[in-house]
């Protein structure tokens, strides 16, 4: 595995969310309407990397984030995520291995309508037993949102929701942040706001996967991963990764 050092992390964290996949696939349907989502990829992501995934619609990035994420099983190959190798996980206990390693960003936010910015957080701690309720509102000013926790859904902007969608992702703690298109419904200034906040959890010690098709989101990542049709075609180092704040599309 690539040995990656964190500027600006933290000395007592330990940089987390390891992920290694070797021969892994994936395939639904059967016979001539069989489409092969992933086909034999091979990939290490160091503890604390943020990396980014590219692809057409259809390359089988989602795919491969559900898969790492223990969201859905792969049919062929390993897959070790934070220590722990879910493809030998029974189907009943990878519920607890999200629960305990990984957060979830989704593009449409995903929020209950019917509950404050505060009780959104809230709730995945109550729902999985796991994270500290008294650190919510400390989660909520990490997100710029200190002044709205009050407020339901549809009083927040698309990135307000967004912000919020990612300080519940870290409620429970997680060793891995994963995104899919978290940016892909925002504007360009609520769309930066939400790369500071991935870049900087990155640099906090986490590991961060992100799927995006923005060209320009990527350079924020440590290393970015292109796929066509279910393959991996190149995994490139990042050297230099732009400062989030002044990314621009």
């Amino acid at each position: 595995m690539i040995e990656h050092s964190k500027a600006n992390a933290p000395a007592n964290d330990r940089p987390r969310g390891g992920i290694r996949l070797h021969g892994v696939g994936k395939t639904y349907g059967e016979g001539e309407a069989a489409v092969h989502a992933l086909t034999g990829v091979d990939l290490d992501i160091a503890p604390g990397e943020l990396v980014a995934i590219l692809g057409a619609s259809g390359s089988g990035k989602t795919t491969l984030l559900n898969i790492i994420g223990g969201i859905e099983p792969a049919d062929t190959g390993s897959i070790i995520v934070a220590g722990q190798d879910i493809s030998a996980t029974k189907p009943t206990a990878l519920g607890a291995f999200r629960r305990d390693h990984v957060g979830f960003v989704f593009q449409f936010f995903n929020l209950i309508p019917s509950l404050t910015a505060r009780e959104n957080v809230e709730v995945i701690i109550e729902l999985t037993g796991r994270g500290d309720r008294r650190r919510v509102s400390e989660l909520l000013a990490a997100v710029g949102l200190a002044d709205r926790a009050d407020h339901f859904p549809a009083q927040l902007s698309g990135g307000q929701q967004q912000r919020v969608s990612i300080a519940r992702a870290l409620a429970t703690d997680p060793d891995l942040l994963l995104a899919d298109e978290p940016t892909g419904a925002l504007d360009v200034a609520t769309g930066r706001s939400v790369l500071e906040l991935l870049q900087r959890t990155s640099r906090a010690g986490r590991g961060v996967v992100m799927v995006t098709h923005n060209e320009a989101a990527a350079e924020i990542a440590d290393r970015v991963i292109r796929m066509r049709d279910g393959r991996v075609v190149s995994a490139e180092i990042n050297a230099d990764p732009v400062d989030a704040a002044t990314i621009r599309w």
